[in-house]
């Protein structure tokens, strides 16, 4: 009979231990691949451009827009 569980390590000498229990063939520990934390994007970029009055930011666009033309 197979159950599974899961376990929060605390302690590293205790990886140790169930490794070696892995060893003896008692356990079979599977490591699950962790995500990285979401990124906070507003927190990232805050700053980064500075703020423009809305006619210049029109004004710009615009600008960059004959420019295709």
């Amino acid at each position: 009979m197979v159950k599974t569980i899961t376990i929060e390590i605390i302690n590293e000498r205790v990886l140790k231990l169930l490794e070696e229990l892995e060893l003896l063939q008692l356990i079979r520990l599977r490591k699950e691949k962790t995500q990285p934390p979401p990124i906070n994007w507003q927190e990232r970029y805050k700053g980064a451009l500075s703020k423009q009055p809305l006619a210049e930011v029109d004004h710009q666009l615009n600008e960059l827009r004959s420019e295709w033309e």
